[in-house]
C-alpha cells in the first residue's frame, strides 16, 4: 500500500469514527441506558452511561464536571448529579474533542456551566472536520463551546476543598487532550489517551500522535503514586503499575513495527506479521482496535500526516 493511500484510509477512519458517534447520538434508544454512579473520593464521583467516563465533584461551592456525553443523556446526568448534591453545576471541562465526551456541552452550557478546554478543542468543535462521507461536519453551537479557554501551562481549580489541575497534554489522543488532577483525592483522570479498553486510538485526523500519547501516558505515571486511581476515558479504573504495562505494550508495539517499516514492509504486511500477538491476551476485550492501532502506528511511523 503506497504512503498517500495509508494517508487516505487513515483519515477515512478517523472521519468514519466522529460519524458514528454522531450516529450514536442520532439514532440510539438513549432511553434504556442507566447511569452509574460510583464514590472515587470524598467528594468526587465518576458516572458511567454511553460513552466518555464522567467525573462529578460535588459539594456547597458548586458542581465540577469531567466531560458531558451524548446529548440526549444530560437530563439523566444531571438527575444523577443532583442526587449527590443540590448544587447547581458550575465548570465542566471537556477533556478532548470527541462526541462522546463533548455531545452534552450544549445543555450544560444553556444550564450555566462554564465549559473549560485547551484552545485547540475549542478550534476543532467550532470547526469540525467532514463527515465520512464528505459532508460538513456540524459545528458545536455557541452555547457548547468552551468559554475559557487555556494551553501550555496548567489551570487549577479550588473548590469543595479539592484543588483540581487542568494539565495539558499535547498531541497525544488528539491536539486538545486534558489531564484532570484531582489533588486531594490523588484521583487522575486521562480521557482518551489512556483506555484501560482495547488498544490505543492515536486519532491523527485530530491533531493526535504517537510520542504524545506516550509523553502524556510519561506524564501520568509521574503524578501517580502507589494508590492514586487513575481513570481512564473508557474502561475500568486502575493503578500505576497497570498504566506502567500499557506503556510498555505502546513500547513493545512500535518497536515490533518498526523494522518492518524500515524494510520497507506495506501496512498489510505489517498487519499481517501481527505486532500485537504477544500483547492480545493482556489487552481487555482488544476486538478490531488491534489492526486499528497498528495502522495508526505505521502511519507514523512512515512519516504521513
Amino acid at each position: 500500500m503506497k504512503l498517500n493511500a495509508i494517508r487516505i484510509s487513515l483519515a477515512v477512519f478517523a472521519a468514519a469514527l466522529m460519524f458514528s458517534n454522531f450516529a450514536n447520538a442520532q439514532g440510539q434508544d438513549f432511553s434504556q441506558v442507566q447511569i452509574k454512579t460510583t464514590k472515587v473520593g470524598p467528594s468526587l464521583y465518576t458516572l458511567e452511561g454511553q460513552g466518555g467516563m464522567i467525573g462529578a465533584l460535588v459539594g456547597p461551592d458548586g458542581v465540577l464536571l469531567v466531560d458531558t456525553q451524548f446529548a440526549p443523556l444530560t437530563d439523566k446526568i444531571v438527575a444523577a448529579v443532583k442526587a449527590l448534591s443540590p448544587s447547581p453545576i458550575r465548570f465542566v471541562i471537556d477533556t478532548h474533542v470527541h462526541g462522546d465526551h463533548t455531545g452534552g456541552n450544549e445543555n450544560l452550557g444553556k444550564l450555566g456551566a462554564v465549559i473549560v478546554a485547551r484552545d485547540q478543542l475549542r478550534e476543532r468543535l467550532a470547526h469540525p472536520a467532514p463527515a465520512a462521507n464528505g459532508t460538513p461536519g456540524v459545528p458545536m453551537p455557541a452555547a457548547g463551546l468552551p468559554m475559557l479557554t487555556y494551553d501550555r501551562a496548567a489551570l487549577t481549580f479550588h473548590l469543595n476543598g479539592e484543588d483540581v489541575k487542568a494539565i495539558p497534554i499535547f498531541s497525544a489522543h488528539t491536539d486538545g487532550d486534558t489531564l484532570v488532577h484531582f489533588v486531594n483525592s490523588d484521583v487522575l483522570m486521562t480521557g482518551d489517551y489512556f483506555r484501560s479498553l482495547g488498544y490505543p486510538n492515536i486519532d491523527r485526523a485530530n491533531g493526535g500522535s504517537l510520542q504524545g500519547m506516550l509523553d502524556g501516558i510519561g506524564i501520568t505515571i509521574g503524578l501517580a503514586g502507589p494508590n492514586t486511581k487513575i481513570i481512564p476515558g473508557h474502561g475500568t479504573t486502575v493503578d500505576r503499575v497497570a498504566l506502567m504495562a500499557h506503556r510498555d505494550m505502546i513500547l513493545g508495539v512500535r518497536d515490533r513495527i518498526a523494522p518492518l517499516v524500515k524494510q520497507g514492509k506495506t501496512l498489510a504486511e505489517v498487519v499481517a506479521a501481527k505486532p500485537t500477538a504477544d500483547f492480545d491476551s493482556k489487552v481487555n476485550t482488544p476486538g478490531t482496535t488491534a489492526e486499528r492501532f497498528i495502522g495508526q502506528v505505521y502511519a507514523e511511523l512512515k512519516g504521513g500526516s
